[in-house]
Parts: structure tokens; sequence; C-alpha cells
């Protein structure tokens, strides 16, 4: 993959408040994790706009920042067996997973351009997800002290975010149509009992994530523009 500032023209690099989004397929955690350090800097030093990362990531467990919240159920060499990374990282939450099927969004974003704080900017990227949800028949609600979306007591969608420097990092994950197993690995969250779902265990169909990606580019440009 070029390096953003390769692929970013002049022209858009004019319009203002208008973010740039790149769609990097399915990818490897550790090399969307890296882009996004680059990124954070570049916009940091105002030589990007506003830039999306939108993935779907290879299997992987990521541990957040509050490690009492870090609670894997199998040892890391069984995980290594079954081919699924772990990663530290420093974003928020606690214990979380990715893989196929499941949509993320990485916005790298000055909020100060958009007057928001870090727990109004949570609750934008939940109403996001939540008219994301909607286009695909899913009605979920946000749970106050639970970051994330849920159907009901079900967990549909994650957020762990970082904020340095008045830039964002890290996002949204929201599961689609992919393997719920992987969540019992660990304890999602560090929420004990909670039960994962996604579009497909709830509806029982499935759609082109290329059409998911569409729509969920259309309703990143609505809400940061």
């Amino acid at each position: 993959m070029k390096s953003v500032v390769e692929k970013i023209s002049n022209r858009q690099l004019a319009i203002e408040n208008t973010p740039w989004i790149l769609d990097c397929g399915l990818a490897g955690y550790r090399k969307i994790l890296e882009k996004q350090h680059q990124l954070h800097e570049d916009r940091i030093l105002g030589t990007i706009p506003d830039t999306i990362l939108i993935v779907e990531h290879y299997p992987v467990i990521t541990l957040g920042a509050r490690q009492s919240a870090n609670k894997l159920l199998v040892g890391k060499e069984e995980l290594a067996k079954n081919n699924i990374d772990i990663v530290e990282t420093r974003r928020g939450g606690g214990t979380t997973a990715h893989n196929p099927g499941q949509i993320v969004f990485y916005p790298i974003l000055n909020l100060q351009q958009f007057d928001l704080g870090i727990n109004e900017y949570i609750r934008e990227l939940e109403a996001i997800g939540i008219e994301l949800l909607e286009h695909l028949d899913i009605q979920a609600q946000r749970k106050k002290g639970f970051p994330g979306l849920w159907v009901a007591d079900r967990k549909i969608a994650s957020i762990g975010v970082r904020f340095s420097k008045q830039v964002t990092y890290h996002g949204m994950a929201i599961n689609i149509q992919n393997d719920l197993n992987i969540f019992d690995l660990f304890v999602p969250c560090g929420l004990a009992g909670v039960e994962m779902t996604s579009v497909f265990k709830e509806t029982g169909r499935k759609h082109q994530m290329s059409k998911v990606k569409e729509k969920l580019s259309q309703l990143l440009t609505e809400h940061f523009s």
C-alpha cells in the first residue's frame, strides 16, 4: 500500500473539512496500526486532511490499555496454533477481536475543528454505527457506561479510541458476518457473561462487504465533513 501522503492529490488536500477515506481491504492488524501511527503524526503536522481507514482484519485479538479488562481464556500458544495474532495496544477499553466479515474504521481526525470532546466523539461514532446497522435492518442501542452498541443485551459493536494532541486514532468495529467463535477465547471488553452478536446472527442474511463499506463511507462523510 502506498504512503497516504503519496496518494492524496493536491486537489484533495485543498478540499477543506472533507475527510479522505481509504479502503484498506483485508489487512493484518499490525500493518494498519503502523499506518495509523504514521497518519496520526501527519495529521498533527497538518500535512494531510482528516483521514479514515476502513478495513477487515485477519484474525487478531487486541489488548487495550486498561490491563484489568484484558482477560484471555486460552494461552498465547493456542492462539498461535490457530493463526490468531495477539497485539497489545494503547487504545481505551479491554480485549477485543477482529476477523474477516467484521467492518472496522479508524478515524484520524483533528477534533478541535469539530469542537468535540472525547466523550462527544464516542457518541458520534455510536451514532454512525446505529445508522449503518439500521440500514442493515438492525435496531442497535447505546448502553450507558459501556461504549459500543447493543441489540438487547447482545453486543454487536465495540469502540476503543485514543486521543493525542487533538487528533484521534483507533476506532470502532462492527460485527457484520464474522465468525463469532473468536470471542469465546477471552472476556470481551472485560465484561463477564457478555454475548456477542452480528448482523448475520440476528437476521440470517449476509451482505456484500463492498456495499456495507459504501454505506459506511457515506455516513462518515456526512458526520465528519
